[in-house]
């Protein structure tokens, strides 16, 4: 008896499995869906414009007040915002602000566990934290200055 149940269940097991694959898509989720936004920077006389600054900043979902002291720090300069964009005293290449990009982007955006982008800062007592909606992971959030 028990050889037919186990006969009769590993065939239904089987059935539902293929049924189940054929209802998946052909390609699954893309673990790269965060792209790293392009930057439009430009320099004039001593001072860079970083034209699409807010723009970057809402793909990226991060406080303006955050990624404007960090680029300002690691620039090692001042910066401000006028309407939509950045400026910051200096000349400055798009190479240099992309390379910044790209760490701010390892350092305060990909998850530190499954470096997925779904992460969020959040505030934990007088620490700031960032939370993964992805893996459920907390980690705490170095200064920018």
């Amino acid at each position: 008896m028990w050889q037919n149940y186990s006969k009769n269940s590993d065939e239904i097991y089987e059935n539902a499995l293929k049924r189940a694959k054929k209802a998946l898509p052909e390609h699954s989720a893309d673990d790269n869906r965060f792209k790293i936004p392009e930057l439009n920077t430009q320099i004039q006389g001593k001072r860079t414009f970083f034209r699409n600054f807010k723009e970057v900043l809402a793909m990226l979902n991060r406080p303006l007040e955050h990624f404007l002291k960090f680029l300002s720090n690691e620039l090692g300069t001042a910066g401000n915002i006028q309407g939509s964009q950045a400026i910051f005293a200096g000349k400055h290449s798009k190479a240099q602000l992309n390379r910044l990009l790209k760490r701010y982007v390892n350092d305060f955006i990909n998850c530190p566990e499954c470096n997925k982008p779904d992460t969020k800062f959040v505030i934990q007592g007088r620490v700031s934290m960032m939370k993964c909606e992805a893996c459920g992971a907390s980690s705490s959030i170095r200064s920018v200055g």
